[in-house]
């Protein structure tokens, strides 16, 4: 194996390449004793075919379904006897599974690893009843409005990127697959030279290494998997989507063609939310789960504080390729939804004009160092940001080392970078508009 050196600090990254391809970082953190393994496979809905949509998720709910050497019924067991927790999630560049639980239970965690990497089962019936399950969650989500608006408005956004279609896959495609189509995904990207372990916690390095290479450096690598970069088209016009469904609640969304996250625009762009909508930080596993802090927001005060909306938010993920910063604005009732779109592109339109007050900088990048140090109060979230970054980025110098480059890059933002990106992303031809209007029954 081949190894990258690194200081001797606790908060140190080591890396690791095995003989396999498969890449493995540890980080050291004394501060409990508990230990976080993440496996992260750089497959994502981005990956997926013509009628394939949906494979990626599809796949990690059947690694939940047993292997050769863990019988289904016992899959929960392995982890929940150490009082640890588990679980996984697909979206459009990774699938991660992840365990965290006492350090003692590091071993256990690694079997399970090297169990879903090489002998998943797929079991015909596993795979029917499965795809049971996500249907029933598609329709679910199509029964929500704001979920589908965003969805919509995510297909409409793009032309040619897979980007374009949910995670979920559509639903045509759900109850066309086969077996063997859920299969040879699996093998095709669940491979060592695909993937990147990491461990976070109470562990000693050298010998987490040395447990991590007897559980998973032995599974044979296979072909490597080649990307096609695709680049999506520049949009040349505004374009809108208009749906009128049952509800009782009008909603509106604004979606922005936005920079891939080793762009130097991403910081400012972040910056430009967080005076926008509030700072929410960039872990896709917890920095949604807290509200931003939003009193002095811009779209908070034009919309939330008028009455024009009962709740406005803003979402910019890092994504390995340009994706969409989306601003999604819940329309108060009695309120008509031209009046909302009308006062939340008013309110836009001033920031591509003026830029930001220099308050307002100083604000945005305190709550963001904020936020964006929170989320690294456990092993749990450190060993997700370790893995997530060093998934989605494209350019080898980065990798994990991306979350620290964004960081700076935030610190260094001028009022002129605001002002530019704003002026550069929020115009209206590269702005999808998405409508619901409730219709009563």
């Amino acid at each position: 194996m081949s190894v990258s050196a690194r200081p001797a600090d606790e908060r140190a990254v080591r890396q690791v390449i095995f003989d396999n391809g498969l890449k493995v970082l540890v980080q050291e953190v004394h501060t409990a004793p508990l230990a976080s393994v993440w496996c992260w496979y750089k497959v994502g809905s981005r990956d997926e075919g013509p009628g394939m949509t949906g494979a990626a998720h599809w796949v990690e709910h059947m690694n939940f379904k047993g292997t050769t050497n863990i019988p289904r019924d016992q899959v929960k067991g392995i982890i929940e006897r150490f009082g640890g927790t588990w679980n996984g999630y697909t979206w459009i560049d990774e699938t991660a599974y992840l365990e965290t639980a006492t350090r003692d239970a590091l071993d256990r965690m690694l079997f399970i690893e090297a169990e879903r990497m090489a002998n998943g089962l797929y079991l015909d019936e596993d795979c029917e009843s499965e795809r049971t399950v996500i249907i029933s969650e598609l329709q679910g989500g199509e029964n929500d409005p704001d979920q589908l608006l965003d969805i919509e408005v995510t297909a409409a956004a793009f032309k040619a990127h897979p980007y374009g279609h949910p995670t979920i896959g559509w639903i045509s495609d759900l109850r066309s697959m086969t077996r063997d189509d859920l299969y040879g995904f699996y093998r095709r990207y669940y491979l060592p030279n695909n993937a990147t372990l990491v461990i976070v916690g109470d562990v000693e390095t050298d010998a987490a290494l040395e447990a991590a290479e007897r559980r998973l450096g032995s599974i044979a690598p296979g072909e490597p998997v080649r990307r096609t970069t695709l680049v999506e088209p520049e949009q040349l016009g505004e374009r809108r989507v208009s749906i009128e469904k049952e509800g009782t609640t009008a909603y509106l969304k604004l979606a922005f063609h936005a920079p891939a996250a080793d762009d130097p625009d991403v910081a400012p762009m972040l910056v430009l939310d967080a005076a926008l909508t509030g700072a929410k930080g960039v872990n896709l596993w917890s920095s949604f789960r807290t509200p931003p802090p939003q009193r002095s927001a811009r779209l908070y005060r034009a919309l939330v504080e008028r009455r024009i909306a009962s709740a406005v938010s803003g979402a910019l993920m890092p994504t390995r390729e340009p994706f969409l910063y989306t601003i999604s604005i819940t329309v108060s009732e009695g309120t008509a939804l031209e009046h909302a779109e009308s006062a939340a592109i008013e309110a836009l339109d001033r920031v591509v004009a003026g830029g930001i007050t220099a308050e307002e900088l100083r604000k945005a990048q305190n709550q963001l160092y904020a936020r964006m140090t929170f989320e690294s109060d456990s092993v749990t979230n450190i060993a997700h940001q370790l893995g997530y970054f060093e998934t989605i980025a494209a350019l080898p110098e980065f990798h994990h080392g991306l979350l620290a480059l964004i960081a700076s890059r935030i610190k260094a933002a001028t009022l002129e970078d605001v002002a530019r990106v704003a002026a550069r992303y929020l115009r209206a031809s590269n702005r999808t508009t998405g409508r619901f209007r409730p219709v009563l029954t």
